[in-house]
């Protein structure tokens, strides 16, 4: 896979999986199966892990869940509610076994993991004060949940007061429903005329999520604990030891739980949780292993959305044969044309599947060579038989094709070279697995889902202007929204009145009057809200909270894009002058256009002093890269999205980021690392230093302020010298950051 292909295939799955959560998280109604879902975020990590300077801010190894409900309160949690990543197969327990040796920088016989059944329920948070339940909220979007509190008393398996327990202790877990009550619920719902729950997980999900107590208190719901958040006092000093006082204090934990010594003890505790799953109560979709030492978790800490310390080793994918009907093509934020199969439907995993993805003109064509399933050369097309599975059990693919049973009057799908939303061209760059319409702001598709964007939850969060109404009001004649500054002088265009928007269908005045004040109440934002609220390709929630630390104001950020414009266009014309060479090595007259090539590219990187500085500064920023930078510089620089981007501006009051928790010696400074540390590991220190504030580069310049050399430190040692930064060893870092 190139560099480009990757590019776009992460912002494909990015799109996908930010669905798949929505749906499954938020709206209890998974439109794929959980397998497809984590095989999507596998072949994300993959292409990260490949092209790791490609990585999205919004990439879905940073997400957890969806946003809360607005039917009920919100409670933050104390300390966040993290997914875990995934492993399909021996080899992929493997690895995180040798992860999390090599950070440790400790021996494989070191180590014990807990494994325990992965249940497929809702996960719940339980805060106990003083030994009384306090509260209990969902996981929502991991930092915000539902305040679901007095439906949590009505279930049995949770105890509504402690004894000997820590003053604060918040217990975490899992509710689920058992197959006889499902039935038996599902039977009950039938009799009565109400709509019969798909699968267990569902209907958990659902009876807890019920506004009227009363209701969940009627379904058979359960409560296995397997963690917890904030703490008074330890529990214990190990996984297991930690999960047995839980018991003890009245907690159910699942009885399958087994510490383990080593990766093939793991496994074969996996084999024989697998052959027994069909036989168990409850629905499982994996098992889970855990470090075992609290000290060792403690010192591995957490990724965006996941820890390091724990993974999830998933069951295979369901797999079913059905027709495809048709092909749709759908315009995404970006311009991206993702064609979708329209399948017969069938059910997959517990889930009726009527829709797969297709991905892109190489996957469907099948000469796709990168991991995906569909073999070399067999493509897919309508009418065709097609192998259908669920993708970590979330989203639907394609699997395969049955070539026995295609018509002779089959023929090959063509990719569309239009948009079919505004029929401007639909260019396929070089390199690029993905076609895009070059409409921009003219393409009423790419408009609508930069709008929806912009009012989603982790953007501006407008309460009552949701995806619906900005559909409403994108069409509207009279009170259109065709950018988002048109969302900030809607009461200016109803004249104050409320006359035209409370005419329309669905509108009173008190509804017109809330959203109106729910509008004004976002004229201030936070700058990295705003960052991300743009939709800008690439820029996701990590990105777009990278910029706004480092720049810490708009104005900031804009001048050094501008600054930084002409080398970012040098970059990419040596990109391609570079790519133009490898190409013309494999023509007759390689001679000629081989010193052409380098010539421009040598051209190409001819730019002021200042620029190139600024764009090396922008792209050193620890996690923004080339890709970022250019997509952030092609944004700022293209005159209808600026022009728009400054009109927005003109109604905010943007706020700087909130100075960390925590202040240290090495807060708000810059700080290098270079060769090979021997008290911890690379990834280690770096987690660390921007736990106490500090800005991670990957190069040395002038804003460097601190140098930290281990052996063979190489380069970067000389450039710091000659910059006068001030470079310290490995225990002098020790030493700094250590004077809290």
């Amino acid at each position: 896979m190139s560099q480009a292909q990757a590019r776009v295939e992460l912002a494909r799955l990015a799109d996908l999986l930010n669905l798949a959560n929505i749906a499954y998280h938020g709206k209890d109604s998974p439109k794929i199966p959980d397998s497809e879902f984590d095989r999507l975020k596998r072949r994300n990590a993959k292409i990260e892990a490949m092209y790791p300077e490609l990585k999205r801010a919004d990439s879905p190894s940073d997400s957890v869940g969806s946003a809360p409900s607005d039917g009920f309160g919100k409670i933050t949690h104390s300390v966040p509610m993290l997914s875990l990543g995934n492993a399909f197969d021996d080899a992929d327990v493997q690895d995180f076994v040798e992860r999390v040796s090599k950070y440790l920088g400790l021996s494989a016989a070191e180590l014990t993991f807990l494994a325990e059944p992965k249940i497929d329920g809702l996960s719940l948070s339980l805060r106990y004060e003083n030994g009384q339940l306090s509260h209990a909220a969902t996981r929502g979007d991991g930092t915000t949940g539902e305040n679901v509190t007095e439906n949590a008393r009505t279930i049995a398996d949770i105890p509504k007061s402690l004894e000997d327990a820590p003053d604060v202790l918040e217990v975490r877990g899992e509710v689920y429903m058992g197959h006889a009550d499902f039935d038996a619920l599902n039977l009950r719902q039938s009799a009565s005329g109400h709509k019969l729950f798909a699968n267990p997980r569902n209907a958990a999900a659902g009876s807890l999520r019920q506004l009227d107590a009363r209701v969940t208190r009627a379904r058979p719901l359960r409560f296995f604990a397997y963690a917890w958040g904030a703490l008074s006092a330890s529990l214990g000093e190990t996984q297991m030891s930690s999960i047995l006082r839980l018991e003890k204090l009245g907690f159910a934990i699942n009885p399958l739980t087994k510490e383990c010594d080593d990766f093939k003890s793991m496994v074969e505790h996996y084999r024989q949780i697998e052959a027994k799953r069909s036989k168990l109560e409850y629905d499982i979709d994996g098992v889970v292993y855990k470090v075992n030492r609290l000290d060792f978790q403690a010192r591995l800490g957490f990724r965006a959305t996941t820890p390091r310390w724990a993974v999830a080793h998933k069951f295979p994918a369901e797999l079913a044969w059905t027709r495809l009907q048709s092909i749709d093509i759908q315009v995404g934020r970006t311009g991206a044309l993702s064609p979708v199969a329209r399948l017969q439907p069938i059910t997959v995993g517990g889930v009726v599947v009527s829709n797969a993805t297709l991905h892109n003109e190489d996957y469907i064509q099948g000469r796709d060579n990168r991991g995906i399933s569909i073999r070399e050369g067999k493509d897919i097309r309508i009418d065709d038989w097609v192998q259908v599975y669920r993708a970590g059990d979330v989203i639907p693919k394609v699997a395969d094709v049955d070539l026995s049973k295609r018509s002779v009057n089959s023929v090959a799908y063509v990719f569309p070279n239009l948009c079919p939303e505004c029929g401007s061209f639909a260019v396929r760059e070089d390199g690029d697995a993905v076609h895009r319409c070059t409409g921009g702001m003219i393409c009423p598709a790419q408009a609508v889902e930069k709008l929806k964007h912009f009012v989603s939850r982790k953007a501006f969060d407008i309460e009552g202007l949701g995806a619906r109404q900005i559909e409403m009001f994108h069409g509207d004649p009279d009170l259109p929204i065709q950018q988002p500054a048109d969302i900030f002088s809607l009461n200016e265009r109803d004249s104050g009145n409320l006359t035209k928007l409370k005419n329309r269908r669905g509108w009173g005045a008190q509804s017109a009057e809330n959203l109106f004040a729910a509008i004004e109440e976002r004229r201030t934002i936070p700058l990295e809200r705003l960052i991300f609220a743009l939709g800008i390709r690439h820029v996701g929630e990590v990105g777009a909270r990278d910029l706004a630390l480092h720049f810490l104001s708009w104005e900031n950020l804009t001048q050094a894009t501008d600054s930084a414009r002409a080398a970012a266009l040098a970059h990419r014309a040596a990109d391609k002058a570079e790519e133009t060479e490898r190409r013309a090595a494999r023509v007759e007259n390689r001679r000629a256009q081989l010193s052409n090539c380098r010539a421009a590219a040598i051209a190409a990187c001819v730019v002021e002093a200042s620029s190139s500085q600024a764009w090396t500064d922008l792209i050193a920023i620890d996690g923004i890269g080339s890709t970022l930078g250019l997509s952030l510089s092609d944004a700022m620089a293209n005159p209808i999205e600026r022009a728009a981007i400054n009109h927005l501006r003109s109604y905010l009051t943007i706020l700087a980021p909130d100075p960390p928790a925590k202040q240290s010696p090495v807060t708000g400074k810059t700080v290098v690392f270079s060769g090979t540390l021997q008290k911890m590991t690379r990834a280690e220190a770096k987690a660390r230093a921007e736990a106490l504030g500090a800005k991670v580069s990957g190069s040395v310049s002038g804003k460097t302020n601190i140098l930290v050399i281990g052996a063979g430190a190489g380069s970067k040692a000389k450039k710091a010298a000659d910059l006068g930064v001030k470079t310290l060893n490995e225990d002098s870092w020790i030493a700094l950051i250590e004077e809290l």
